[in-house]
């Protein structure tokens, strides 16, 4: 196994890590700014997810740099993604914080597994299909997003401006728009697989 899918598992192995020090009431403390609390045991959490999340640039640049990049590679890549995204989803939803709109949760997710399970119909056709950019944009939308949501939307909160909100529907609008992409560039393949 080659450096990049290393630090592929890699990441897929920090989302464990990251769900329990989020959800795991461990009595950290508390840091104040203003008004408002932040949970010791979130921000690290944070900065667990935003490590994870930065795998994915590390793994691609080595892949490219060192011409590395494998089949394996290219699907588990955005497996780990879609893992990383739809764990801290389902934490931000545990924890309240996604501003009661769950359902943008619920989309995302679903838009992840419809993208999986074409990609396995693909890779059943002898075709793997790496990410494109429209794909790395929707990613790194969401990472975006799911940070900000993980702070409580702190420091944006002290000057009350919705940024973790504004950035969820961008990630949204991302995530529709890059599956509808998805399966428009490779409908032919998905019909004639049946």
């Amino acid at each position: 196994m080659n450096l990049p899918n290393k630090i592929t598992i890699s990441r897929i192995i920090l989302i464990p890590i990251f769900v329990i020090i989020m959800l795991v009431p461990f009595s950290w403390g508390e840091m104040r700014l203003g008004d408002y609390t932040l949970p010791v045991n979130h921000l690290v959490g944070t900065l667990l997810f935003i490590l994870a999340a930065s795998t994915d640039w590390v793994d691609g640049h080595y892949a490219r740099k060192f011409n590395m990049v494998t089949n394996l590679g290219k699907f588990l890549d955005p497996l780990a993604d879609k893992l990383l995204v739809s764990a801290a989803l389902i934490v931000l939803i545990d924890l309240d914080l996604m501003y009661n709109q769950s359902w943008i949760a619920i989309v995302i997710i679903s838009r992840e597994f419809a993208v999986t399970g074409l990609r396995l119909v693909l890779a059943g056709t002898g075709e793997v299909v790496a990410a494109d950019i429209l794909g790395k944009i929707k990613m790194w939308a969401q990472i975006v997003a799911i940070s900000a949501l993980l702070l409580h939307n702190i420091p944006f909160v002290l000057i009350s401006f919705p940024f973790a909100n504004i950035t969820l529907w961008i990630a949204l609008v991302f995530t529709v728009w890059s599956g509808w992409d998805y399966f428009a560039k490779n409908k032919a393949v998905f019909i004639n697989s049946k």
